[in-house]
């Protein structure tokens, strides 16, 4: 598992991985998913892209981005899409 958080929360990401003893499974990268040295392409894609109604959070282009270049062809991603009414 591949955890990418451009912020300094993704040290805090860190410590609840170890204190959780997961460390051997999840990798937790502090980078822009542009700039994530992933070395492989994934099965699944979950993030919170949307922000505040769908539009504030500007994260979309980096969703994007990784689907384009590490979603493996059967991959998915969640969530898939989204209404706005």
């Amino acid at each position: 598992v591949y955890a990418v958080e451009a912020s300094g929360m993704a040290e805090k990401a860190r410590l609840v991985v170890a204190r959780n003893g997961f460390e051997h499974v999840i990798q937790v990268i502090n980078a822009t998913m542009e700039s994530a040295p992933i070395p492989e392409q994934v099965d699944v894609i979950i993030s919170e892209w949307m922000g505040c109604f769908l539009l504030f959070e500007g994260m979309l282009e980096s969703v994007i981005y990784a689907r384009d270049k590490y979603l493996k062809p059967d991959g998915a991603m969640f969530p898939r899409f989204a209404n706005m009414y």
